[in-house]
């Protein structure tokens, strides 16, 4: 893995994120914000990235390339759409990673410290954190609802499957 600095709230660092689509919600400053609880890292092809039952602090943002999911070595899932939030799940629950991610070909990602809150003390008042922090949690709270309606539609399509087999029994 290579791995950037912390990144600063510049003008064209923010504008880069402000076109994801999961940061959509987020003013500039907001941004800014997050930026400097942020670094890019960079890994090749099957670099783990997040490792099951690992307690790191980090989530991440997929700026390019594509993830592969697994838990207990079986594919999950795969995601290579540029702006998707995943580790999110560890953030929210404070459990043991749920799952492996590993990069498929090179691929980059924002990699955001939910534990470096020194880094957040620019703000002016604590209503002010507090607010960054609810829409970061907002922002959680959509991708694991779309995951969610995601997973819920496969359980029924695999019901109907074993259903439909047992009835040929």
């Amino acid at each position: 893995m290579i791995e950037s600095r912390y990144l600063e709230g510049n003008i064209e660092n923010i504008q880069k994120l402000m076109s994801i689509p999961g940061l959509k919600n987020f003013d500039t400053k907001g941004v800014g914000k997050l930026l400097k609880l942020s670094k890019i890292r960079e890994y090749q092809d099957g670099e783990v990235i997040i490792q099951e039952g690992d307690q790191d602090p980090w989530m991440y943002i997929l700026l390019s390339g594509k993830i592969r999911i697994s838990k207990e070595n079986q594919e999950i899932s795969t995601i290579e759409k540029n702006g998707e939030i995943f580790g999110e799940m560890r953030i929210i629950d404070s459990m043991a990673r749920s799952a492996s991610v590993s990069a498929i070909g090179k691929t980059v990602c924002l990699a955001v410290n939910t534990t470096a809150k020194n880094r957040l003390s620019t703000y002016p008042t604590e209503e002010d954190k507090l607010d960054f922090l609810l829409l970061l949690y907002r922002v959680f709270a959509e991708y694991m609802s779309i995951r969610l309606r995601a997973a819920n539609d496969e359980l029924i399509a695999a019901k109907k499957k074993i259903k439909h087999l047992i009835s040929k029994i």
